[in-house]
């Protein structure tokens, strides 16, 4: 029982610096790093909790190493911050690689949903590409729901495209060969929309990448690391 209070304790704690992290990434696009530190320096007594040995310790840090390579990379070329890089980086000690990939997944489906909303509300309207507008417009709605469908497959469990759906799809196209071409169709829609929406940006927007983080680091602790702990507290 003890090790099972130990393991939500430390739950409760990762989850009181991920909100923390959220709110302070909206009010003020930055996330402390004495918060980014303090979860990673408390990996350690996760680890313990859990009962890792010593490859399972190393597993954790070689993930953690590979984040932040790519993360680095990432901040490099502006598509995430400096204090993404270390929530992510710090997150990596916490999460098994299975459970740290899902984590990803839905970070980027979340945090891309988030910057193509605001890049489309960032736009510099104009008379005269109204109808470029209306289709920009209409590929940063598809984004989003289409974000939205994975996310909601992934909370409960389902495919994102049913298997009747897919068969009535199916069954109305004129064959196979209409599937790669409809691909192509929507492919090239979708960049087009993109280009549009980059290319009328009023000014440059700052997306808070960290709460697309904390939201996705949450939602995988209710789904997979509660488990864990639930598990380690039986074996204590």
């Amino acid at each position: 029982m003890t090790g099972a209070v130990f393991s939500y304790a430390l739950l409760a704690a990762l989850a009181t610096a991920l909100l923390v992290a959220a709110f302070t990434d909206l009010r003020a696009r930055h996330i402390d790093n004495w918060l980014n530190l303090g979860i990673a320096v408390a990996a350690p007594l996760w680890w313990l909790a859990i009962g890792l040995g010593p490859f399972d310790i190393g597993v954790q840090i070689g993930l953690a190493a590979a984040t932040f390579a790519v993360a680095c990379v990432l901040f490099a070329i502006g598509q995430m911050g400096g204090g993404d890089v270390k929530l992510l980086t710090a997150l990596a000690l916490w999460f098994s690689p299975a459970a740290f990939l899902q984590l990803v997944v839905l970070m980027a489906v979340l945090g891309g949903g988030a910057s193509l909303a605001m890049a489309a509300f960032n736009m510099q309207p104009g008379r005269k590409e109204m109808v470029r507008d209306a289709l920009a417009g209409l590929v940063a709605f598809a984004w989003v729901w289409c974000a939205g469908a994975i996310v909601f497959a992934i909370a409960t469990h389902r495919p994102v495209v049913e298997p009747a759906t897919m068969e009535a799809v199916a069954g109305v196209l004129p064959g196979l060969w209409a599937i790669p071409l409809a691909a192509i169709v929507v492919l090239g829609l979708f960049l087009f929309g993109m280009r549009h929406i980059m290319r009328r940006q009023k000014s440059r927007i700052e997306v808070p990448y960290g709460i697309a983080i904390a939201a996705a680091s949450l939602w995988v602790m209710g789904s997979q690391t509660l488990s864990a702990a639930h598990s380690a507290g039986i074996a204590g």
